[in-house]
Parts: C-alpha cells; sequence; structure tokens
C-alpha cells in the first residue's frame, strides 16, 4: 500500500519544524520548486558485489558513504546520481542524505530531488529542512507494518519559504554550529576508542600468563537445554516456563528485556531449572559469537534454558564463577573462534568442545581478587563511557534545537530590506507573462500552490 498524507496534517501536527509560521514567510510545495526523479527498477539477475560495472544505491544505502552493490547491465544515463545529489529513501525507515561516493545509479524505491527553480530556493536550505518532515511522516505511520513513500507525497510537502537571501544565511548559520558540533563528536569519539582499549586491556588481565590448566569439563557439570516441540506445546501434562535463548546470553551480561515461555515436561523443568552461579555459554551462531556469555544470578524465578545455550554448574567452591565467565569471554572468544565448526550459515561448538575448554587453575582467593581488580577498572569506564553516551546524545539535541530555532526564524536575524519570498514570486510571474502570455495560468498554479 503507497502512503498518502495530506500536507495540512503535516503542518497541524509536525513537532519539530513547524511549531510556529514566521509572518513574513510564505509557504510553497515541494513539487513547485524542486523535480523529484524516482529510481528505475534494474534487473537484479545483473547485481554483483565484485565491483564490475557502475555502483547502485539501494534504499540501505541512503546516507552511507558506498554501495556493496554493483549493476553490470545496460542503463539510460537518466539515473546516474552524483556526489551531492539529494536522495530520500522511500520504504521502511525514511530518511533523506547527499550522496557523497562516486557516480552511481539510482535504484527503486530511491528517488533523487533537484532544485530547479534556484530563484526561490536553496538546495542547501532543502537538504536541512527535509528531514523533519520525513520524521514526522514516519511517526505519524509507525504503527504501519509496512510502510511506503510515495513522489506525490514528497510533493505536497509545504516547505517554509523564506526569502531568498535569508535562506542563505540560515543554512550559512546552521552550518556553523554544526561544525563546532561535528568537531566535538569526533572528538568524543575519539574518547570511546580509548576507553574501548582501555576495557580491552582491563579484560585481558584475566587470564594469567603463565599458569597451570584444567578443563572446564573437570570442574563443571554441562548440559545443553531444552529443544522446542511444536507438536506436543498443547500437551496437559507439561509445564509453562521462562526460558534463555541465545538473544538474551551476550558477552558479559543477560539481556532480559525479552524472555519468552515455553512448555516442557515437569521433568525436563526441574532438570534445567537454572541456579544462581550458573556459567551460561551460546552455542552457536556468528563465529565471533562462539562461546558469548555470563553468569546466572536468579534474576527470574523457575527459568530454564534452551538447547543452544549450554549450562555450566561448578562442582567445587575452588572456583569463582565470574572468573571463569570472565576468562571464557576473553582468552576464550579467540578459543572458540578456533575449535568450532563451521557450516554454510552458522557456526557452533558442541558439548565434548566445551568440555575441553581450559581456564587457569589458580587459588579462588587469586580468582577472587583478579574480578574485583577487572570489576573495579571496568566499573571505572563504564561511568567514562557513560559520560561519553550522555554528551553524544547531547549534541544530537544541540542539531535538534538548532532546526527548530532555523527554520522558525529565530536562528539568524531579520533583514527588513529583504525580498519578501510572495513580492519575488508575484515578479517572476509577471515577467513570464509579459514574455509568454500563454504560459500565465500554469505559472502561477506552479509558483503559488
Amino acid at each position: 500500500m503507497t502512503l498518502r498524507v495530506h500536507p495540512d496534517d503535516i503542518v497541524r501536527e509536525s513537532l519539530s519544524l513547524l511549531l510556529s509560521k514566521h509572518p513574513n514567510w510564505e509557504r510553497i510545495r515541494l513539487g513547485a520548486v524542486a523535480e523529484i526523479l524516482n529510481g528505475f527498477a534494474f534487473k537484479s539477475d545483473q547485481f554483483n558485489s565484485r565491483g564490475e560495472g557502475m555502483p547502485l544505491i539501494r534504499i540501505r544505502d541512503v546516507g552511507r558513504s558506498s554501495t556493496h552493490t554493483w549493476y553490470s547491465g545496460e542503463f539510460d544515463k537518466h539515473y546516474v546520481v552524483h556526489a551531492g545529489d539529494l536522495l530520500v529513501g522511500m520504504d521502511g525507515e525514511f530518511r533523506s542524505a547527499r550522496w557523497p561516493g562516486p557516480p552511481a545509479l539510482l535504484n527503486q524505491r530511491v528517488c533523487r530531488i533537484t532544485v530547479n527553480r534556484t530563484d526561490i530556493f536553496s538546495g542547501r536550505f532543502l537538504a536541512f529542512v527535509l528531514p523533519g518532515y520525513l520524521q514526522e511522516i514516519q511517526r505519524r505511520t509507525s504503527s504501519l507494518t509496512v510502510r511506503h513513500l510515495s513522489s506525490r507525497t514528497l510533493a505536497e510537502i509545504p516547505l517554509p519559504l523564506p526569502p531568498r537571501v535569508e535562506q542563505e544565511r540560515i543554512v550559512a548559520a546552521i552550518e556553523e554550529q554544526f561544525s563546532r558540533l561535528d568537531t566535538a563528536e569526533m572528538l568524543l569519539q575519539g574518547a570511546r576508542r580509548r576507553v574501548d582499549r582501555m576495557r580491552a586491556s582491563a579484560l585481558a588481565a584475566v587470564t594469567p600468563a603463565d599458569c597451570k590448566w584444567k578443563t572446564l569439563g573437570e570442574i563443571a557439570e554441562i548440559v545443553g537445554g531444552v529443544t522446542k516441540d511444536s507438536k506436543r506445546q498443547s500437551d496437559p501434562s507439561f509445564v509453562e516456563m521462562p526460558y534463555l535463548r541465545v538473544a538474551n546470553v551476550q558477552r558479559g551480561y543477560l539481556d532480559l528485556r525479552e524472555v519468552t515461555t515455553i512448555r516442557v515436561p515437569p521433568e525436563k523443568a526441574k532438570a534445567l531449572r537454572l541456579e544462581p552461579g550458573d556459567i551460561l555459554f551460546n552455542e552457536g551462531g556468528d563465529r565471533d559469537k562462539l562461546g558469548r556469555g555470563w553468569i546466572w544470578q536468579g534474576e527470574i524465578d523457575d527459568c530454564i534454558h534452551q538447547n543452544h545455550v549450554f549450562r555450566a554448574r561448578l562442582l567445587t567452591e575452588a572456583a569463582d564463577p565470574k572468573f571463569i565467565s570472565l576468562h571464557g569471554n576473553t582468552f576464550g572468544q579467540q578459543w572458540f573462534e578456533k575449535m568450532g565448526k563451521q557450516t554454510t550459515n552458522l557456526a557452533s561448538i558442541n558439548l565434548k568442545t566445551l568440555k575441553s575448554f581450559p581456564v587457569p587453575d589458580l587459588p579462588v582467593e587469586e580468582q577472587h581478587r583478579i574480578v574485583a581488580e577487572v570489576e573495579r577498572r571496568l566499573t571505572i569506564l563504564e561511568s567514562l563511557s557513560a559520560a561519553i553516551d550522555h554528551a553524544l546524545r547531547r549534541s544530537g539535541q544541540l542539531r535538534r534545537a538548532i532546526l527548530e530555532r532555523a527554520f522558525t526564524g529565530k536562528l539568524v536575524p531579520q533583514d527588513p530590506s529583504d525580498e519578501l519570498a510572495g513580492i519575488l514570486i508575484e515578479r517572476i510571474v509577471a515577467k513570464r507573462r509579459i514574455e509568454s502570455p500563454r504560459r500565465r495560468q500554469s505559472t502561477r498554479k506552479t509558483l503559488s500552490r
């Protein structure tokens, strides 16, 4: 289904760009100042990832600097996009961005917007103002399962129309402010990379360079989880239990935001019930995710685990579960990658491999000391990371505030000598009336709508 959005609804409900209408500003339809070119349905049997032919801009590439798809067939030059062209993704998450890459082809469900009335409207101004409208349309259609944006809807967007010279002042002010934010964000991203390196260094200290070793199977009982039997889910003798999936078991933490349930035989529920201190390891997935896991601390009553999650329950008090799990997430990451089996799409480890996983044979007091020191360092680094995240969010808020002020006429001072947009339009219409009387009616309709 194609989305139809009436422009009056956008004006009335917009929260970001249309909070007020400046008394000296007109409004004008996007279609009256710009050409909207829909992409072409290129044949997928001529797509490739080898770099043969022309780069092909698909909807996922809007906002990126490159594409991972090339097209090796014939094409019309009309659909060639160049650096600086403004693109809009028309499905799913509506977004716009200038294309920064090399000449590329415009695929279907992506459109190019080219301002063709530069005497009235600035293309640079449009690049800043358009995303807010797309976000508003996105917000208002968030309940739809499938969202499609039509070029007709884009053409009806009622853009704010300041005087032409004021548009340039607004763009210059936005770019100046955004440049400062870009510099600040670049420094914050550099700080985040340093924090990540420090975190890796702290975790590397878990496993001593020179120590004796045991296998996990020598110190723990290791079992696989329950396999879902869809045919017996309605069995009245089964009991319903919450259970952990691979998605719940992350590297160094448990993600319990969404825990589903499963019906299992009572004896299976009893055998697989998790206890505080159980160490969890994932069986499979992408190769770099093999063996990832963390400690179960009794967060949910009567919880079990699926067959793709292994549970290791220590048989001795001479081992610290957190130490074993930290070791599994650091030293173990490369070990599991090396020992895992690879199929066409997935990698996996089996019970035998996990039992043979080597763990340091250290006094439990030394394990406690290492865990405490690692947690101390990680706590400091998490505080730094949280501060960086807060600063980046604040930067995003500042960008939105700058745009809001820009498009409500509050970012730059007004100049009474600026020619109002309405007067400019009337002057253009009058000039064309003299030059070509037969075009008078169509020109007036186009510019005044």
